[in-house]
């Protein structure tokens, strides 16, 4: 199923890149929607130029079934609201708490494919998951114990999992008959689009933010967008969403690094036990396949 160290390298340093999500969005000095905004907005901009100068993303375009652009338009409509739920859980909650729990999202997709697409689940792939869902729950157990707040951080990542999850299960479809340029910068301008929208109605500012927020909106559309969750894209040609998913989860581990170096949030032991058990559950996951195969 899995096609080899290639698109592993590739797939795991799109996690690299998507790993400092948080960094950017703690560092922005805007409300949540805004920086969701700016992110998708930006991204589709500088993917734009690409699309407009390939001849064969522009006929893909150009010949959209209605089925396909209802995909794409729901496809941005997800992303758009995982980006609300998961910026606002930040405001509650710790950066690595946040990013672990909104890592639970291969979960959902093993789920879709048993559920909806009527897929035979390879024996590993459910205890892998298990294996690094207690890992996901070692790091965020802590801040279940701090306060209410932090518990309502938790709940809007863990519902911003679940639909991430089904995002990338529209994109596995879609990609079977359409290249990622075309989709991803159609569905980041849709996505853009709505959340423009939800800010007006809010009375949300669209500018007047200090230089450091802007260097925030750039890095997190050009590192996190365009260098992790484009690529990911990509790589749904080659993977199903469950596989894509499940190597998200090594995230926590670049945002940990990254929230303690950059941010000062403590690395507690706790953490560090938590990441192991996650890269524990990976291994778990994706190694038999290799075995399978020779």
């Amino acid at each position: 199923m899995y096609k080899g160290i290639k698109t592993y390298a590739i797939l795991f340093g799109g996690v690299l890149a998507l790993s400092t999500s948080a960094i950017w969005v703690k560092l922005a000095q805007a409300p949540s929607a805004v920086i969701a905004f700016y992110r998708l907005l930006l991204a589709a901009l500088v993917l734009l130029p690409f699309l407009l100068l390939n001849k064969a993303a522009r006929r893909e375009l150009a010949g959209l079934t209605r089925r396909q652009t209802g995909q794409i338009f729901g496809a941005g409509f997800l992303l758009a609201l995982h980006y609300v739920l998961w910026f606002e859980s930040l405001r509650f909650t710790s950066t690595a708490s946040s990013t672990v729990i909104v890592c639970l999202q291969p979960l959902f997709s093993l789920a879709l494919e048993k559920f909806v697409q009527k897929k035979r689940i390879r024996k590993t792939a459910l205890p892998g998951c298990l294996i690094a869902l207690c890992g996901c729950f070692i790091i965020g157990l802590g801040d279940l114990r701090i306060s209410g707040q932090a518990l309502l951080g938790d709940v809007l990542a863990f519902v911003a999992a679940g639909v991430i999850a089904v995002y990338y299960f529209v994109g596995e479809s879609v990609r079977r008959e359409m290249s990622a340029l075309p989709y991803s910068t159609a569905a980041y301008l849709i996505s853009a689009a709505m959340l423009l929208v939800y800010i007006l109605l809010g009375g949300q500012p669209l500018w007047g933010f200090d230089g450091g927020t802007w260097l925030s909106f750039i890095g997190i559309a050009l590192v996190a967008t365009i260098g992790g969750q484009f690529i990911f894209n990509l790589l749904l040609k080659k993977l199903p969403a469950s596989a894509v998913t499940m190597g998200i989860l090594g995230e926590p581990v670049g945002t940990c690094l990254l929230a303690w170096l950059v941010l000062g949030e403590g690395l507690k032991l706790q953490q560090l036990w938590g990441i192991v058990v996650i890269m524990a559950g990976m291994a778990v996951f994706f190694l038999p396949e290799k075995r399978e195969k020779r």
